[in-house]
């Protein structure tokens, strides 16, 4: 049986993950944003941050808000692969990116390496706040924040350390 408490993955490996699975879905928004694979690299993509939710230090509000936006842009990208109208697709996922950039910036709050507060809070923010703005602006406005969480992912990747695993009770 898994036990909870042990870590199966390094948090290097954990942070990668998104990171690969995230690049060529991004190149490929960039590239023809209605290209119909990069929906199916991001649904994958979202399950990937899963792992990392668990991992990262972040308040239980902050972890249930990071949890909160896989579920919905996983729900966003099934919409999308399936023909669903845009715009509904489209407001469900900015739905979850509200909930990311909260769990982005929460969680970069209390990293202990300044590059990826710093870039986290930006990140967070940019992909957050589009949300509340993105009827007056372009969607082009948030391609930026693609790029930004995939050098939040490389950062934590490069300057987080995983704290020691709890020892167990004694019995």
């Amino acid at each position: 049986m898994l036990d909870p408490r042990r870590h199966y993955a390094s948090l290097r490996q954990v942070a990668l993950l998104p990171l690969l699975l995230f690049l060529p879905a991004v190149i490929a928004f960039f590239a023809d944003p209605d290209v119909a694979w990069g929906e199916y690299l991001g649904v994958f993509f979202h399950l990937s941050i899963l792992f990392l939710v668990s991992r990262l230090d972040a308040a239980p509000w902050a972890k249930a808000a990071g949890y909160g936006w896989v579920v919905l842009d996983v729900l966003a990208g099934i919409l999308m692969i399936n023909a669903v109208e845009y715009d509904t697709a489209w407001a469900v996922r900015l739905g979850g990116h509200v909930l990311a950039g909260v769990w982005i910036v929460a969680s970069s709050l209390v990293s202990r390496s300044w590059p990826v507060r710093v870039v986290g809070v930006v990140t967070g923010v940019w992909l957050g706040g589009y949300s509340f703005a993105g009827t007056l602006l372009a969607e082009e406005v948030l391609r930026p924040a693609g790029i930004m969480i995939l050098a939040w992912f490389a950062l934590l990747a490069i300057f987080h350390r995983d704290e020691p695993a709890p020892a167990p009770a004694p019995a």
